[in-house]
């Protein structure tokens, strides 16, 4: 009997049919496996994952192979984006043991939970030195028979130095001036100037690094940082990693050339680079960048958005092909012949041409992802090749709604909504924050749930980066829209935060202090695909505290920060959003107050200034002046002369108010 036909997780639905008798993660798997003295087999991926489909194709499909792993093993299959902290705790472990790490992620384990052999993906036959699936299945259940006693010690030791791993909080006080410049050399040294980005192959969308290297150009005038933005941000907006013709960020790409992307796209990827390409665009005025983040706006709400308010988590990479089967990146790749079958031949060899499909291919059969070398062809010409796309089989979508990337999407629209004119798109992150006020969120604790499907909250308690990346969003709904309840309820999310998941010495746990009880309880302050929760903790109280004036905020801010002072010349790729936070500490950060009746043309025209300025981490708080909800910031701030005026602080310390955008603007600068 499969057991995850109840779930929500489409990542375990897609596994409800497998001959595999999956159990969810539980006590009750464990007790099992007590029970029939069997190793547990660990299979850990989520529901747009390439290789997961693969391996579950090639393997948990196959009923020989089902019935001797049900025979010999207790098998559990767990989402890593609805239990991230499951997903952390053995993938520290994979990592130690083989120097890499990756989905699915395969590990077994005793009944109490102790790895003592780990992997990614294995094949269904011997490949490039790897076992097959089987021979490894085999080769655990001999070792578990015959040296039982070796196994259990080897579980024990391991479980025992994860166990035993806590992170030094690091330097004595946040990062300086001189740490923050010395980031961006450490940066330099790694930047691709050929092809923007940093490292090789396989090449990932830096977004958080991106926001750093722009907050430091506001603050310094680095011509330095804003050149690794500029040159980034173009070779990926033209590169085959964009989707030139509906827009939105693939995951990564494979080469070192940003031309042929790993397909799946990601909620959290796309906010992020929504948000660095609108700051890009209010830094230089850039064309391309403005029209990148109206897009890839327009992609979160037009393909993501769920019926009830919120945002999915992924589009697959796999879709079905004209012969029946799947494979990846088939829905987005293209021939000339097909360019010249919609287009009429002239018309789909200048546009084959524009968007550099070729009769070789740059892709798998002689397809071609799109780029964007030149010039863009008409809309018209777009228009007819989208048309044409969306009749062929769409990817899949995982439609759960994560709180922590959910959060990060209301930061993106709320500012591309409020800096380009489109309250629309400002309307959109209400919407999903809305949902995760009345479904994620506890009415009587207060407490998130990490993840909602068709408007049911999940069985997954929130982790720190949920309660971080939801602060951020809602601080930035607050900026835009001037709502005070988003004010407050970042306030209450950080009052979670500083009593839950923050240790004396200030040092942030990336679970509950009343959570599940693990192995190891995890802790990682270093950005990945996603600001860390550590980070995202970190700069909401930041902000938070700039709004307040409260002490404590800005105290346990610092405290954050000082992780990153390690982090910033040693590490500073994994670092992006942290050094980000850094920049705006560094600045203050400015705190600007709007006091204007709603609605005065002149009030909305200084709070536009106020939001199109760059001081890195700025916050805008804008209301009538004497409003009954109004924000410390706002508080004794009166008209000037009668009219709206806008007072730019640091500390709560403020300048001479101003009447003018264009003087706002320049102090701003």
């Amino acid at each position: 009997m499969n057991r995850l036909v109840n779930s929500q997780s489409p990542y375990l639905l897609q596994h409800a049919d497998n001959p595999v008798d999956w159990w969810p993660w539980g006590e009750a798997a464990f007790e099992e496996a007590r029970r029939r003295d069997v190793p547990v087999l660990l299979s850990v991926g989520y529901a747009s994952c390439h290789w997961c489909h693969v391996m579950a194709r090639e393997s948990f499909e196959d009923p020989a192979l089902a019935g001797y792993l049900n025979g010999h093993f207790l098998p559990v299959k767990v989402d890593r984006e609805e239990r991230p902290d499951v997903d952390a705790v053995y993938m520290e472990a994979v990592q130690a043991a083989t120097g890499q790490g990756g989905w699915p992620m395969t590990v077994f384990m005793t009944a109490d939970g102790e790895p003592f052999h780990f992997g990614t993906y294995y094949p269904p036959r011997p490949l490039h030195g790897l076992p097959s699936f089987r021979q490894l299945l085999e080769g655990v259940v001999a070792a578990w028979r015959e040296r039982r006693g070796e196994v259990g010690e080897v579980a024990a030791r391991i479980a025992g130095q994860l166990a035993e791993r806590r992170l030094g909080h690091g330097a004595a006080a946040p990062p300086g001036e001189g740490e923050l410049t010395l980031a961006v050399g450490a940066l330099a040294a790694e930047f691709d100037e050929r092809n923007g980005g940093f490292g090789g192959a396989p090449k990932f969308p830096p977004s958080m690094v991106l926001e750093f290297l722009l907050r430091h150009h506001a603050r310094t005038a680095s011509p330095q940082a804003l050149a690794m933005v500029e040159r980034a941000c173009e070779a990926m907006a033209r590169g085959g990693i964009y989707d030139q013709l509906a827009g939105g960020f693939a995951r990564y790409s494979v080469d070192a050339e940003w031309t042929v992307p790993h397909f799946e796209k990601m909620l959290y990827d796309n906010a992020l680079l929504a948000r660095v390409y609108v700051h890009l665009w209010r830094a230089t005025g850039s064309a391309l960048a403005r029209r990148v983040a109206v897009e890839t706006a327009d992609f979160l709400v037009r393909e993501l958005a769920t019926p009830e308010g919120g945002f999915a988590s992924a589009l697959d990479a796999d879709s079905e092909t004209p012969e029946g089967g799947h494979a990846e990146g088939a829905y987005y790749v293209w021939t000339p012949e097909q360019f010249a079958e919609v287009l009429g031949p002239a018309a789909g060899a200048e546009a084959a041409e524009r968007y550099g499909v070729t009769a070789e291919g740059t892709f798998e059969g002689g397809t071609s992802v799109l780029r964007l070398p030149g010039e863009p062809p008409a809309d018209e010409t777009r228009e007819a090749l989208l048309a044409a796309r969306r009749a062929r089989p769409a990817p899949e979508r995982d439609d759960k709604v994560v709180t922590a990337w959910n959060g990060l999407a209301i930061a993106a629209l709320a500012e591309v909504g409020g800096l380009l004119d489109r309250p629309d798109l400002v309307a959109a992150a209400e919407r999903a924050a809305r949902l995760l006020h009345d479904v994620h969120r506890d009415p009587a604790t207060g407490r998130l749930a990490r993840t909602s499907r068709d408007g049911t909250a999940g069985p997954s308690a929130g982790v720190l980066e949920d309660y971080g990346d939801l602060a951020e969003g809602l601080l930035a709904l607050y900026a835009v829209t001037g709502r005070a309840a988003w004010l407050t309820e970042a306030g209450a999310l950080l009052e979670i935060v500083l009593t839950r998941f923050t240790d004396e010495d200030g040092a942030f746990w990336d679970t509950a202090d009343d959570g599940e009880r693990l192995i190891r309880r995890p802790q990682d302050p270093t950005d990945g695909a996603t600001p860390s929760g550590w980070s995202a903790a970190t700069g909401a109280l930041l902000t938070y505290a700039a709004y307040t004036g409260s002490d404590r905020h800005r105290a346990a801010a610092e405290r954050g920060l000082a992780v990153v002072t390690r982090l910033a010349t040693g590490a500073p790729r994994f670092a992006g959003w942290g050094l980000a936070v850094a920049e705006a500490a560094v600045d203050g950060p400015r705190e600007v107050a709007v006091v204007g009746p709603a609605g005065d043309p002149a009030t909305a025209a200084l709070h536009r200034a106020a939001l199109r300025g760059t001081a890195p981490g700025a916050v805008v708080a804008v209301g009538a002046p004497g409003a009954a909800d109004a924000p410390p910031l706002l508080v004794d701030r009166p008209l000037r002369g009668g009219e709206p005026a806008a007072y730019v602080c640091r500390g709560f310390v403020c300048l001479e108010p101003t009447t003018s955008p264009e003087d706002l603007a320049a102090r701003l600068a």
